[in-house]
């Protein structure tokens, strides 16, 4: 259709030659939208959210073995984040194996990393993801071993993630584990309450309470389910994202209660 369109509008600006020009550039069009027609986004999506998961869990317990072996305490502590994605059957046994994969001695971290960043290195928001993820894992005991930090910053590398904004995204992380479930560590807000919420949104605490409000939608669209999902990001992994909605939340109100708005 394109073609014959193309070579009709050719002969009318500029006779046969135009028209021949018109026919060949209609006919690579109808070409591009024949190979998009032909396109299974869904596979696709699918194709990415595997990959996703694969590295999730891989990375994980090459976390888990970042000292020389895989305690029990790390056993329990994966096995306390698969139970809290709601994994189950098939998806369990799934996510157990790509752990052990990942803890295993012949476990490179590089090809891994090359495959995710083959299907994610055009979607920030999924890079993003996968860092906060990792992140959320190797802080789950409340603590992060330098032997773990370093392989979390080695990811952060290959993701493009520079040491300062590796940082700041960590300092973001530990501080919205303040408001995990809705709190602030009491009945009453403290100053320290009050300073990590403004941590925990990465703003300082002199930001107008319209930076404020661009910062926080920022966050909660980040963290929005139907763009992750429609990213790549596997359903399963949702809770996650959900939660850390929370505890942005949870920040964000309080910040605005200290400030009367």
């Amino acid at each position: 259709m394109a073609k014959i369109i193309g070579a009709i509008l050719g002969f009318l600006v500029g006779g046969p030659l135009l028209a021949l020009l018109g026919f060949v550039v209609g006919s690579f069009f109808d070409r591009g939208l024949g190979q998009a027609m032909r396109f299974n986004y869904g596979a696709e999506r699918e194709r990415i959210q595997g990959i996703f998961f694969d590295t999730v869990f891989r990375v994980m317990g090459h976390i888990a073995k970042a000292d020389g072996r895989v305690c029990e305490s790390e056993v329990a502590q994966a096995e306390a984040i698969i139970a809290q994605l709601g994994l189950s059957g098939a998806r369990r046994q799934d996510a157990i194996a790509k752990f052990k994969q990942g803890s295993d001695s012949s476990f490179a971290l590089e090809p891994q990393m090359s495959d995710f960043m083959g299907v994610a290195k055009a979607q920030p928001l999924l890079r993003q993801m996968l860092l906060e993820a990792l992140l959320a894992m190797a802080l789950a005991d409340g603590d992060m071993a330098d032997a773990e930090r370093d392989i979390v910053t080695r990811v952060a590398g290959y993701l493009g993630v520079s040491g300062q904004e590796f940082q700041r995204l960590l300092d973001m992380m530990m501080a919205q584990r303040q408001f995990h479930g809705g709190s602030a560590g009491g009945q009453t807000s403290s100053a320290s309450d009050l300073k990590k919420a403004y941590q925990a949104l990465g703003v300082d605490e002199s930001i107008s309470d319209a930076e404020l409000k661009r910062a926080y939608r920022k966050l909660m669209s980040q963290h929005h389910p139907d763009k992750l999902i429609a990213k790549g990001v596997p359903e399963d992994m949702m809770k996650l994202a959900t939660e850390k909605a929370q505890e942005i939340q949870v920040a964000y109100d309080l910040i605005k209660k200290s400030r009367g708005t």
